[in-house]
């Protein structure tokens, strides 16, 4: 692992020298003031902005540009993301605005191989497979993850949502009043398809190929009207996926004081999976008077998937224990469905007074069941295990909001949220026919109650300085009334948000940002209240360290973190931005799941459980650069020639675990994305590519734990045939130099290391995909 991405002190060195960098660049070319519009190619005087019309004297009428001068046709060009980078600039909390145009550019096929490019934000698993998003390498919950300003429900995947259905992408990096607290590392908001902005009729159809195993998909989009009242915008997708991930993993025990090797495994196998999907989408829209409106928002979840694995387990001669199984095979499907309905009536009170009420009904359903078969050397079946789940959620929300404008300088907001939670789990699993964990029954009953108020208000103090200030209470409650393990958790968190904008000069194109706000991260249901769950390799008997048996903890509290953000951002003329900003938090008690050998209810012998504590203080701080731009915005003559790139630096400690590499779990040491974009002139061809790079890193969980993950590359490319207005034909390219995906974990046990080697096959991912407006 590069040196640089471990050191705070050479992490600080860099924050101070990126800033001076940058607030050089930014303050050098300040003095360009040309206007930023959205992107237009036109030789029609009409759609010319005025700032770039041909000047005029009182008698003269505006000339209209020749068509040609010198005998050679003339191009006006005026580009830029006016939309997406005005939002960004104006707003006084840091928010990065991520549009359409972004979101489809690389043809991705899940939201998390979108958000992998963006700055300071990483994703776990194999390359090219999704997985969990993080900010700033910070995962298990610390950054809050909302579709349409709201959490979803337990079982819900972030990549089951199709990135057609995405109007536009929100990354908050610090905490406001108004979304919410529970953002550590920050918010990502997910806003679906909004009511009609434009007619349309919109068709995609894609194939995608891995292996020579296709996946195909489809969504269709209809913007309309009725009438002068009702508008309404329908997105439905509908897919299907195949996919195989290959397993290698390597077990080794050896004695530390001889060196000797005590135990020696080799496991292969693969899991081959099968998964559909449908999806829907809507909203419609209702006028209902002058400064009055209601709209709908149903949204529709249906999928269902299996899965076959085989696994083959070597195992040398003299280990000190037998071998678990020689093979397994296991067979699995499931199913999660989920409906969930929102309405919203706003109304203007007065001028200076908008009231905003929503509410919200949802319910989901998730259910599984899997068989596994062991088989001892001589092919003999050993243990059979039939496990099935069924999870049924139901959810309400009720939330109010009150807006006054006070003058041209103040924005007042206040408001209350209210919503519950509750999840009815069945479970039965069965070893060898005979059912296990009886003690804790086969039902598990469950529910979350969450009440929160805020308020806050954004200041225009003059032209160049802007505050915002907020302060929000948030309450949670969770309880279970099963009769075999009933729990009772509640916390309440206080936490004041203060951010600042201050520009240099009023029509400089540089400002700086300020943050110093207090979030926290709550435990999850399954934290608090999970069913334990049986070590595979050893579920019976005395279990091993590295294969411990998993358990839930009701006396979790929240996680608080104090947080302070300072960045520089400079806008350039036609639409482009460089910045940097720098993040610290503090935490105090820190959760993280710590394997101990405990007395348990389930065995007559002492078993080795992992189970979620509060371990104590941490600390995690970063640098984020982002540089954006085209390159004849820099170079006199270049092409015009697309570049986004960002750089991020990421370290952290926990006080209360022996270093080195004390780190947050799952946290590594940075990010970094390159990528660059063209539009030929003589071809109405697009294309580009981008590279991910995330670097390996090793963590301290504990003093007896240590595990390590590899470095992860990823390069996608794309090409865009526009073959009329109105279709285009787009040909993308995912994980092109795919590698294996390495990761180790360590356990020390007395005097005994054991080591879990894996090494994960990725494979090059085609895809293409026909886009057609009717």
């Amino acid at each position: 692992m590069p040196q640089f991405f471990s050191l705070p002190t050479a992490l600080k060195s860099r924050c101070v020298l990126v800033c001076s960098i940058a607030a050089a660049w930014g303050f050098q070319a300040s003095g360009q003031t040309a206007p930023t519009v959205d992107s237009v190619t036109t030789t029609d005087p009409k759609t010319i902005p005025k700032e770039l019309a041909p000047k005029t004297t009182n008698n003269q009428k505006p000339k209209a540009p020749d068509a040609r001068e010198g005998g050679q046709l003339q191009r006006v060009e005026v580009t830029g993301n006016a939309s997406d980078v005005e939002q960004r600039r104006s707003s006084t909390a840091s928010k990065i605005i991520i549009g359409r145009e972004e979101i489809e550019r690389f043809g991705d096929s899940s939201v998390s191989e979108v958000l992998k490019r963006l700055p300071g934000v990483t994703v776990g698993g194999r390359p090219g497979r999704g997985g969990d998003v993080r900010m700033r390498g910070m995962g298990g919950g610390y950054t809050q993850i909302l579709v349409n300003g709201e959490r979803m429900p337990p079982g819900f995947s972030l990549d089951e949502l199709p990135p057609e259905q995405i109007e536009r992408i929100e990354v908050m990096r610090a905490p406001t009043a108004e979304y919410g607290t529970r953002a550590v590392a920050g918010t990502i908001n997910i806003v679906l398809k909004e009511a009609l902005k434009r007619k349309a009729n919109e068709i995609r159809v894609a194939l995608g190929s891995e292996q020579g195993r296709t996946s195909p998909s489809a969504s269709w989009t209809r913007n309309d009207k009725v009438g002068d009242q009702v508008a309404y915008t329908v997105t439905l997708s509908a897919n299907h996926n195949h996919s195989v991930d290959d397993y290698d993993t390597r077990t080794h025990w050896s004695d530390l004081a001889s060196g000797a090797s005590l135990l020696d495994q080799h496991e292969t196998g693969f899991t081959d999976y099968l998964r559909d999907g449908i999806h829907l989408n809507a909203r419609v829209q209702w006028t209902l008077g002058e400064g009055e409106s209601l709209v709908l928002m149903p949204f529709l979840v249906l999928s269902k998937g299996k899965s076959h694995t085989e696994h083959q387990l070597e195992q040398s001669t003299g280990g000190i224990l037998p071998a678990p199984y020689a093979t397994y095979v296991s067979d699995g499907d499931n199913q999660f469905d989920m409906l969930r309905t929102n309405m919203q009536w706003q109304r203007r009170l007065g001028d200076a007074t908008r009231l905003d009420l929503r509410g919200g009904l949802g319910q989901s359903h998730y259910q599984s069941h899997s068989v596994r078969q062991e088989f001892d050397a001589s092919s003999l079946p050993s243990r059979a295990v039939d496990d099935q789940i069924s999870t049924l959620g139901n959810s309400w929300s009720l939330t109010g909001k009150l807006a006054y404008q006070w003058g041209d300088d103040h924005s007042l907001v206040g408001g209350m949220e209210l919503d519950h939670n509750e999840q009815r789990q069945s479970r039965a699993t069965l070893q060898d026919g005979l059912p296990i964990l009886t003690e804790f029954g086969d039902d598990l009953n469950a529910s979350t109650q969450r009440m929160a108020a805020y308020a806050q208000d954004e200041w225009n103090i003059s032209k160049q300085f802007s505050a915002y200030a907020g302060v929000r209470w948030e309450g949670i409650e969770t309880r279970s009334d099963s009769s075999n393990y009933q729990v009772s958790n509640q916390s309440g968190v206080l936490t004041p948000l203060l951010h600042a904008t201050w520009k240099p000069d009023e029509k400089s194109r540089n400002q700086w940002r300020g943050s110093l706000t207090r979030s926290y991260k709550s435990a999850s249901l399954s934290d608090l209240i999970a069913r334990p769950s049986l070590s595979q390799r050893f579920p019976a008997g005395a279990n091993e360290v590295g294969s411990p048996d998993r358990a839930g903890n009701p006396n979790l509290r929240p996680e608080l973190a104090t947080g302070v953000e300072l960045a520089y951002e400079h806008y350039l003329a036609n639409g482009g931005l460089m910045s940097v900003n720098f993040f610290y938090r503090r935490i105090s008690d820190l959760m993280r799941n710590v394997v101990a050998l405990e007395d348990v209810s389930w065995a007559s012998q002492q078993r080795w459980v992992s189970r979620p504590q509060n371990v104590g203080l941490a600390t995690t701080q970063g640098i984020e650069v982002e540089a954006k731009f085209r390159l004849d915005e820099l170079v006199n003559d270049a092409l015009p020639i697309s570049l986004h790139s960002n750089l991020s630096f990421f370290d952290s400690s926990v006080d209360q675990v022996p270093g080195p590499n004390n780190r947050l779990e799952g946290q590594p040491g940075g990010t970094a994305n390159v990528g660059a974009d063209y539009k030929l002139r003589s071809l109405p061809l697009s294309l580009g590519f981008s590279v991910n790079y995330t670097p390996g890193y090793e963590t301290r969980l504990s003093d007896i734990q240590i595990v390590s993950v590899g470095a992860k590359v990823v390069t996608d490319a794309f090409v865009l045939w526009t073959l009329n207005p109105g279709t285009q034909l787009r040909l993308s390219a995912s994980n092109m130099l795919p590698r294996d995906y390495v990761n180790t974990s360590s356990m020390l046990n007395g005097s005994q290391r054991q080591d879990n080697d894996s090494a994960n096959v990725t494979h090059l991912n085609w895809g293409v995909r026909l886009e057609m407006k009717l």
